[in-house]
């Protein structure tokens, strides 16, 4: 019995080191630091960086593979997958149907509410840094009056690198800068949505979910983020009912002009 509690502290000890190995690597392929077709440092060279043993280093590598993430090549080391979003790539599609912005906000009800949430919980004191960061630039890209898009959407993507799941940023890379409605470049953009007010009120939307990350709180990231996109979804919701309004204006001024 002895020797089964004294095997307990080994046995709960090598995952622990692993996937320390495994979030460091994960965050700097998932944040280009390592792009695709690079080659991981070594063994040796990873065995020194994170303190441990060439057997975690291997199990954190299996793991990265697993996840499609690299690739072991026999005397050449292990290289970073070029990973396209092939199976997202229909969202890339050029379309300007509010129909199809709607959808896209309900993939990212899926996505970024539990995305949120994981942040809170998962992230590390860099990926917390550029959370905030990227906060901060929409904030300076306000005061100055320029476009928001950018900013915005690193804010979205930074908590999804913070999930340390590479999945979760791959979805949003594949939407690209429709997960973003309220920018120029993006093709569902209008006017009214590029004032100052709303955009102050959008920033005041993402404080609540930076704070939430945060605090740790996974609940209140994802009442947060839920609270977020579904201001997205009314807004869009006003605009239908402003495009039935005003067609019925134009109807009567085209019945009035022929009378």
């Amino acid at each position: 019995m002895a020797s089964d509690t004294a095997s307990e502290p080994r046995s709960e000890r090598k995952p622990k080191l692993s996937e320390r190995v495994i979030s460091g690597l994960r965050e700097r392929i998932v944040n280009g630091e390592i792009g695709p077709g690079q080659k991981l440092p070594t063994e040796g060279q990873l065995t020194e960086a994170y303190g441990v043993s060439r057997t975690v280093i291997r199990e954190a590598i299996t793991s990265l593979a697993a996840d499609g993430l690299v690739k072991s090549r026999q005397g050449a080391g292990v290289f970073v997958l070029d990973r396209p979003a092939h199976s997202f790539s229909t969202l890339k599609r050029e379309n300007n149907k509010v129909s199809q912005a709607i959808s896209v906000l309900e993939v990212r009800m899926g996505i970024e509410i539990e995305s949120a949430g994981l942040a809170a919980i998962r992230r590390n004191a860099g990926q917390e840094a550029r959370i905030q960061e990227s906060f901060f630039d929409f904030d300076r890209m306000l005061s100055l009056g320029q476009p928001t898009g950018k900013a915005d959407f690193a804010f979205h993507l930074e908590i999804a690198a913070a999930t340390n799941n590479p999945f979760y940023v791959e979805i949003l890379q594949a939407l690209g800068d429709r997960t973003i409605p309220c920018d120029v470049t993006s093709p569902w953009y209008s006017p009214e949505v590029l004032t100052k007010e709303y955009l102050t009120g959008l920033q005041h939307e993402h404080l609540h979910i930076l704070k939430a990350i945060s605090a740790g709180d996974a609940k209140a990231a994802r009442e947060a983020m839920r609270a977020h996109l579904s201001a997205a979804q009314e807004r869009y919701r006003r605009r239908m009912i402003s495009q039935q309004t005003e067609y019925l204006a134009d109807r009567r001024r085209a019945v009035k002009s022929t009378t």
